[in-house]
């Protein structure tokens, strides 16, 4: 049994999680100070079969949680919420900051970095998919480095953990 336990722990803070065709990878909330109400999710979402979209999320960490991009307006960085996020079939998407990614609004308790907070990404295809996202301060290494390179050229890569 508890070799059972320590797998299924394995598998929740691993930094790859699969859903369908969907590979989440590197996903991690911003830490922010005590007092502040809102932060964001960052990841990347690497779809290996159809055309689909991340249509919303759901946590119990905040209020309220939507998707975001942000826009140049007369040369004014602005966040706006959006309706879904598409990932076309056999390429990969970032969210990360001053782009695409997931906005928590109205934060339930203090983000600490260290801790851990689950969360469930909606897809257009009516799929769920429940994900573990540890907690970072701003500018704190995300386990991505490794997936900088461009995966928008059709290729099958693999990435060891």
């Amino acid at each position: 049994m508890k070799t059972l336990s320590t797998l299924f722990g394995a598998l929740i803070f691993s930094t790859s999680v699969w859903a369908a065709d969907v590979e989440v990878n590197a996903p991690y909330i911003r830490a922010v100070p005590p007092g502040q109400s809102n932060s964001a999710a960052f990841m990347q979402l690497s779809n290996h079969g159809t055309d689909i979209a991340l249509t919303g999320a759901r946590t119990d960490a905040a209020q309220v949680v939507e998707l975001h991009t942000h826009t140049q307006d007369e040369g004014v960085m602005r966040m706006r919420r959006i309706d879904q996020i598409e990932v076309p079939a056999h390429h990969s998407v970032t969210l990360q900051p001053g782009g695409l990614h997931i906005m928590l609004i109205g934060l339930e308790r203090p983000l600490m970095e260290g801790e851990t907070v689950g969360m469930t990404l909606e897809y257009s295809d009516g799929s769920e998919q429940t994900i573990s996202l540890p907690i970072r301060k701003p500018g704190a290494p995300t386990g991505s480095e490794e997936m900088k390179h461009d995966h928008d050229h059709g290729h099958d890569h693999e990435h060891s953990n």
